[in-house]
């Protein structure tokens, strides 16, 4: 028996990495799952790739809280009811102070905060006691990482948001907890090069001397997600081989 049976999952940016790796062990463990992403084709891609009948894809822009509100009804239209949602989408980019362009910085805040506040606020009405809530953060929120400022920022302000819906949402039985990724081995560095670049900077500032997987995370997020963690509340689970015992101080990657 599946640790996730007749539970119905949202995952934003579903389509790759550790949003695609959640997804096909969600599928595994027994779940239904939408997942979300801008690309249409990737999106269609990501659901041929896992070959299951119970996988939804839904293009939708993780900053327009209409769109997030048509994704959660079409899960829930689908599927009935709404059990787990994970926040995983986000994205960074390059912003250093005195060299920074508004538009960016912007985006990029609109994308990890506002997207992720209005993912869980469209969410709710569907959500009764013993959901999960999932977001995703990440290590270099507090790592002082030169030229990522927005991308820190924002990541730092998803572990404040999570304090905030503990406390709103505990009264109603719903569980609110932050997966914590380092550097993880993603296509979004690129492939193979760009992956070996980055690998070859960043593993010997990692403790555990490598990048993390996707599926490493994925774990993370099953736990999350399932009884396992019926009394895990408020927690930021720290995924990241170490890393956040020093500073990385080398590049963001650019999508969670």
């Amino acid at each position: 028996m599946g640790k996730l049976n007749g539970k119905v999952a949202l995952i934003t940016g579903g389509s790759s990495g550790i949003g695609y790796e959640t997804t096909k062990l969600y599928v595994a463990e027994g779940a239904k799952v939408v997942i979300t992403g801008r690309n249409q084709e990737a999106l269609n891609a990501a659901v041929e790739k896992l070959g299951a009948s119970n996988v939804l894809a839904v293009q939708a822009d993780a900053t327009d809280p209409t769109s997030a509100e048509e994704a959660v009804s079409k899960a829930v239209d689908t599927f009935g009811h709404l059990d787990v949602v994970f926040a995983n989408a986000g994205i960074s980019g390059y912003t250093p102070v005195g060299g920074t362009e508004l538009t960016l910085f912007e985006k990029i805040m609109q994308v990890n905060v506002t997207g992720v506040f209005f993912t869980v606020q469209a969410a709710l009405p569907y959500l009764k006691s013993g959901a999960s809530v999932i977001l995703n953060g990440s290590v270099l929120a507090k790592g002082g990482s030169p030229g990522y400022a927005a991308y820190a920022a924002s990541k730092g302000a998803v572990t404040s948001l999570a304090r905030v819906f503990v406390s709103e949402l505990s009264p109603l039985g719903i569980r609110v907890n932050t997966i914590v990724p380092g550097a993880t081995r993603t296509p979004i560095w690129g492939q193979p090069e760009g992956l070996s670049k980055v690998e070859a900077a960043l593993a010997p500032k990692i403790p555990m001397n490598r990048l993390g997987e996707p599926v490493e995370i994925a774990n993370v997020a099953l736990f999350l997600a399932s009884e396992d963690s019926s009394f895990v509340q408020g927690a930021e689970i720290s995924v990241d081989g170490g890393a956040g015992s020093s500073p990385m101080g080398a590049p963001a990657y650019r999508q969670a």
